[in-house]
C-alpha cells in the first residue's frame, strides 16, 4: 500500500462513520505560546475540545503534519521521527470509548481497509494512579473484542501514566487516559501470547486518547464537561507494517532520500550500524527542516523559538553528513528536493515555497561551515592535552562543535575527552533551557482566560489597523499571546515610523471606544474568500470555517459590508470591543527578513 492510498483509505473510512474531513493545520501554532510546533492532530482543535462548536460538526478526521523534538535523541532507530504525519479522528462530545475502539479495530482488521492480521495485535490501557482511576471501561471493551476473536487476554496490558496518558499538548489543557494499539513486526516469529512494552518488535501504531480532564496551571486535573475522543495513527509506522517492513526508513517516504544520501556519500545504507543511523538522522532532519521552512509563515534558522529548532535540525544533519564524508556544497538542497517531490501533491506549500526552502538550507550550510572553521581553531588551542568536559561543552555550545567530532579529533591526536564531564555540563544546560522555556511559554489560549481572550481579540483589530496604515501587503506571520501581552508578527519590509505606530494605536482604540459587536458566522472557505476574510487558505477540502467580524450596527444588526475586521479563526473572542480597555504598543522591532514584530498590551 502506498502512502497516498493509506491517507485516502483512512479519510474515506471515517467519512462513512459520519466524520467530516478537515485539512492539516500549519506546523506553527497560531495562538498557543505554550509550544513551538503543532505536535499532534488535536493541537489546532484545543478550543473545540474545550467546548467551542466546530463549524464542521462533532465528528472530524484529518491527516496532520507534526513536529516533535522531545525525543530527538531516539531518531536514528527504525521508528522515531521529528517530522511525521498523524492520521486522526475526533469526537467532540459525541461518541466515546466504545465507538472509538470499535472503529479502530474495524479499520485495522477489515479486509476492506487495512486487513492487518488480528493475531499480531496487542493493546494497553491506563492502569490508574492518584490523578485518575484505572480505565475499566476501555479494558472491558478490549476484553470483549479479544474474546470474540479468540485472542489471549494477556495481550491487554495495564500500564502507568508514562505509557497510557496523553496531554496536554502544552503546559495546560485537555488530557486523559489512552489506549494504545501495537503490531508485532518480527515477521520471522509468531507474536508472543502476552504483550511486553520492552520488546521492540511490538510497535505502537495507534493511540486513542479519551479526553476526560483539563489540566490546570497548578497541576491539578479537573473533569471536562465535554468528553472527547482524540486518536492518532502514525502514517509512517503503519505504512511500514502494511508493507511487511520493520524499518520506516525503507518505506517509499524515505527510500528516495536514503538513495540520494547514498549517492552523495558513496556509502550503503545497511553497510554498518553507524552509517545506517547517520543516514536515518539526515533523512529525518532534512525532511523536518524542509516542512518547517515550507510553512507560509516563512520560518528561517535563528537563535530563538522555531528558528532555533530549525537551525538545530539543519546543523545536526550537516554534522552527520560530515561523518559520512559528504563533500558536495549545498547538498542538503538535493535531499530537500526529494522531499518536495514526495509530498507536494498533498502539501502544496512545499512547491509554493520551494525557493525559500532551498535558500534557507543553503544559507545555513554556509554559516555552519564558517562556524566549524572557527571551532577548529579553538579546538587546536585546547588540543595540547586531554580535553575537559567543560571545554568540550564550550566547543559544542559556542561553536556548534558536536561531541562526536571533538572525541574523534582528540582520538586522532592520542588525547582523551571527559565524556562524563561533558554530559554533566550538557544536562545542566538542558535543565536551564527547560526552566527558561517553561517560563517563556507559560499561559496561552488553552485556558481561554478573560485576559487572553481580550488580547486575542485585540490582535484581530491590530491586523486590520496595520493594513489600513501600512497597506494591504500586511499579513499575519505568527502570534504569541499570553494573559499579559500579545506578540504579533506581520509582513512589512521596513521599520515602522513613530507616526505609523501612533496611527495604528489610535485606530485600534477608536474601534474599542465604538464598542462594536464581535460576531461569528460559519461559512464555506469559498464564501470566506469572497468576503475577503483574512486567513491562511491551506485546505484541499470544502471545509466550513468560523469567521469573526467586527462591524458597526446598522438598523439593529452588524453591517458586515462595513466591517472593520473579518478573520477566519477558532479561538475565543469577546462579545463587544468596548470591554478591551486601552490598547498600547510597547515595542516594534524586526522578527526576520521582511517580517516585523509588535508587542502590545491592554491597560
Amino acid at each position: 500500500m502506498t502512502a497516498k492510498e493509506l491517507r485516502t483509505k483512512y479519510l474515506e473510512f471515517f467519512q462513512t462513520k459520519g466524520h467530516t474531513v478537515i485539512s492539516s493545520a500549519s506546523l506553527i501554532p497560531e495562538n498557543d505560546p505554550t509550544v513551538l510546533f503543532t505536535t499532534a492532530g488535536m493541537h489546532p482543535l484545543v478550543p473545540y475540545l474545550l467546548g467551542e462548536s466546530h463549524p464542521a460538526g462533532t465528528r472530524l478526521v484529518s491527516v496532520q503534519k507534526c513536529i516533535r523534538t522531545d525525543d530527538i535523541d531516539e531518531v536514528g532507530d527504525k521508528t522515531h521521527h521529528t517530522f511525521f504525519e498523524m492520521m486522526g479522528n475526533w469526537s467532540l462530545g459525541d461518541y466515546f470509548k466504545k465507538e472509538s475502539i470499535l472503529y479502530s479495530w474495524e479499520f485495522l482488521t477489515s479486509p476492506d481497509y487495512l486487513g492487518l492480521a488480528k493475531e499480531c495485535l496487542a493493546v494497553s490501557v491506563f492502569a490508574g494512579d492518584s490523578d485518575a482511576p484505572f480505565d475499566q471501561a476501555a479494558d472491558d471493551i478490549w476484553a470483549e473484542i479479544f474474546r470474540a476473536n479468540n485472542l489471549p487476554l494477556t495481550r491487554i496490558a495495564k500500564l502507568p501514566k508514562k505509557n497510557n496518558w496523553w496531554g496536554p499538548a502544552g503546559l495546560t489543557g485537555p488530557c486523559g487516559p489512552d489506549t494504545e494499539i501495537f503490531y508485532w513486526t518480527d515477521f520471522q516469529k509468531a507474536a508472543p501470547l502476552s504483550f511486553n512494552d520492552d520488546n521492540e518488535s511490538w510497535v505502537e501504531i495507534w493511540n486513542n486518547v479519551f479526553m476526560q480532564y483539563n489540566k490546570q496551571a497548578d497541576g491539578s486535573y479537573q473533569p471536562l464537561a465535554q468528553k472527547n475522543v482524540d486518536t492518532g495513527l502514525g502514517l509512517e509506522r503503519t505504512l511500514a507494517v502494511l508493507n511487511g517492513l520493520d524499518d520506516n526508513y525503507q518505506t517509499e517516504l524515505f527510500v528516495p532520500l536514503i538513495s540520494k544520501i547514498e549517492e552523495l556519500s558513496n556509502q550503503t545504507y545497511l553497510s554498518q550500524i553507524e552509517v545506517t543511523r547517520a543516514m536515518r538522522i539526515i533523512a529525518d532532519h532534512v525532511k523536518a527542516a524542509t516542512f518547517i521552512s515550507a510553512d507560509d509563515k516563512n520560518i528561517k534558522p535563528a537563535n530563538t523559538d522555531q528558528g532555533y529548532v530549525l537551525r538545530r535540525l539543519i546543523r545536526r544533519a550537516l554534522r552527520y553528513g560530515r561523518q559520512l564524508g559528504i563533500e558536495k556544497t549545498n547538498w542538503l538542497a538535493d535531499i530537500a528536493q526529494e522531499v518536495i517531490n514526495l509530498y507536494s501533491d498533498f502539501y502544496s506549500e512545499l512547491e509554493r515555497n520551494q525557493n525559500f526552502i532551498i535558500n534557507a538550507l543553503n544559507e545555513e550550510e554556509k554559516k555552519f561551515t564558517r562556524t566549524l572553521e572557527k571551532g577548529m581553531l579553538e579546538f587546536e588551542k585546547l588540543a595540547r592535552g586531554d580535553i575537559s568536559g567543560r571545554d568540550a561543552f564550550n566547543l559544542y555550545q559556542s561553536y556548534g562543535f558536536p561531541w562526536e567530532m571533538t572525541a574523534e579529533l582528540a582520538k586522532e591526536r592520542g588525547l582523551s575527552v571527559d565524556q562524563a564531564g561533558f554530559a554533566a555540563e550538557l544536562k545542566k544546560h538542558q535543565d536551564l533551557s527547560r526552566t527558561a522555556t517553561a517560563g517563556k511559554f507559560k499561559g496561552g489560549l488553552a485556558d481561554s482566560s478573560e485576559k487572553t481572550t481580550k488580547l486575542h481579540t485585540a490582535a484581530h483589530l491590530l491586523l486590520a489597523a496595520l493594513r489600513q496604515v501600512l497597506g494591504e501587503h500586511v499579513a499575519q506571520k505568527g502570534s504569541n499571546i499570553t494573559a499579559e501581552r500579545l506578540r504579533f508578527d506581520f509582513s512589512h519590509p521596513e521599520k515602522m515610523t513613530v507616526e505609523q505606530i501612533n496611527a495604528v494605536e489610535k485606530i485600534v482604540n477608536d474601534v474599542i471606544a465604538a464598542d462594536l459587536p464581535v460576531t461569528c458566522e460559519e461559512l464555506s472557505l469559498k464564501e470566506a474568500k469572497e468576503r475577503k476574510a483574512m486567513g491562511v487558505f491551506e485546505s484541499k477540502y470544502n471545509e466550513r470555517v468560523k469567521v469573526y467580524s467586527v462591524a458597526p450596527v446598522v438598523a439593529g444588526k452588524p453591517n458586515l459590508a462595513l466591517a472593520f475586521s473579518q478573520e477566519i479563526c477558532g479561538g475565543p473572542h469577546v462579545k463587544h470591543t468596548g470591554v478591551l480597555g486601552t490598547f498600547k504598543i510597547k515595542k516594534e522591532s524586526s522578527s526576520s527578513a521582511g517580517v516585523r514584530r509588535i508587542k502590545a498590551i491592554l491597560e
